[in-house]
């Protein structure tokens, strides 16, 4: 039986559910970034914003340059996470075996489906739309790395104002000749450094790659120069993987200006702890290893971290830790661009609590009455006010 993969990447997904708050906004150049006052950049632009070279990652500052005009709005996670699980539910009525890799993409695996594959992504394409309101492009092929391939090839042969909703198909067998015209850049793996080194050496399509001598791909990058070769051919045996490990959380905060506010830089760190925990315990683990890091005024950035001998999944020791790692790094006359604060070593085991563990069970009971009240009224309902020393290390 013939692999078939199907590849699924929500058109510019958080415009796309802005619209859905604001149908105004539909083919109008607008972005989903952070404040240009606050050196945001854009998170997702509107397909008409794009026609005007606005991208994601681009300062908003340098995006309202380019466009005065462009309405910047605040990104509202939360909402995009919910829809996103609504789209991935509904993915998961056409196949079980769903790969989520990003909140707006996934593969999908219907080689047992009998359906073929364009069938199966146009009822998928318009099931979204209907039932949610939301385009979306699809890419089918044998294996992953072709079908996303090809998913980005469709995208962009359908360029203007609105959203693609693109569905290309490549037939099996017919991997290596549909790769061979595009550039090397469009492989996985082939980053700005390799795809520039390739280019120096005649490389510049796919194609090119396909048929280079391995030996002396091998001899230019290592073992990379092989694993290239082979995808370059459009072979690609990685199997869709139905569990996704997540191996850190973390949040950060880059300041509007340089600080060094002892009272402020506090305040960040137990916001970002708190917001930190919150994501620890919704998905149901504990960590052991607490992280910080701190960029200075000239873009020095450094980074700290502390084991715990107890795993936990509390904001109280994720903010004493991450401040006594701060207070490890800085001077008081050391201006602060950003901070960071993280946690890794993730376990999903929960904790046993024995009969005698009072205080930590007392912390739990009262985290969990905090969460309660944010969830029903808000974050910003409940604040902490100090940061003290907690014996868990």
């Amino acid at each position: 039986m013939d692999r078939k993969i199907i590849h699924i990447d929500l058109d510019a997904f958080f415009c796309s559910v802005e619209e859905l708050y604001n149908p105004s906004l539909k083919g109008t150049p607008f972005a989903v970034g952070g404040s240009p006052k606050e050196r945001g950049v854009i998170s997702s632009c509107s397909y008409a914003a794009r026609q005007l070279g606005i991208h994601s990652a681009m300062p908003s500052s340098k995006a309202l340059k380019l466009y005065p005009k462009l309405k910047i709005i605040h990104p509202r996670h939360h909402q995009y996470l919910q829809i996103s699980n609504q789209v991935m539910a509904l993915v998961r009525d056409i196949s079980p075996y769903v790969e989520q890799i990003s909140v707006d993409e996934a593969f999908i695996d219907v080689s047992d489906i009998r359906e073929d594959g364009r069938i199966l992504a146009q009822q998928l394409q318009n099931t979204i739309q209907d039932k949610l309101n939301l385009p979306c492009s699809l890419g089918v092929a044998s294996n992953k790395l072709v079908a996303k391939i090809a998913n980005n090839v469709g995208k962009k042969l359908k360029p203007g104002n609105q959203p693609p909703k693109a569905i290309t198909v490549v037939p099996p067998g017919h991997e290596a000749s549909f790769l061979a015209p595009l550039p090397v850049s469009m492989l996985w793996g082939v980053g700005p450094k390799i795809s520039l080194q390739l280019e120096e050496i005649g490389i510049r399509t796919i194609g090119d790659l396909a048929n280079w001598n391995e030996a002396d791909l091998i001899n230019r990058f290592g073992i990379i120069g092989s694993e290239l070769k082979i995808r370059a051919q459009g072979k690609d045996d990685r199997l869709i993987s139905l569990f996704q490990e997540v191996k850190s959380i973390s949040q950060e905060m880059t300041f509007p200006q340089d600080i060094n506010d002892v009272d402020i830089l506090k305040k960040t760190i137990i916001n970002l702890g708190e917001q930190v925990g919150q994501r620890l315990r919704q998905s149901g683990m504990h960590c052991t290893t607490i992280k910080l890091k701190v960029r200075w005024q000239d873009f020095q950035t450094l980074s700290r971290q502390i084991t715990l001998d107890n795993p936990t999944d509390q904001d109280t020791v994720i903010i004493t830790w991450a401040w006594q790692l701060f207070e490890s790094v800085w001077k008081t006359s050391k201006m602060v661009r950003l901070l960071g604060v993280g946690v890794s070593n993730l376990i999903i085991s929960p904790i046993q609590l024995s009969f005698w563990d009072t205080t930590l069970l007392k912390d739990k009971q009262l985290q969990k009455a905090i969460d309660q009240i944010r969830n029903r009224y808000g974050k910003q309902i409940i604040k902490r006010g100090v940061i003290s020393n907690h014996p868990n290390k």
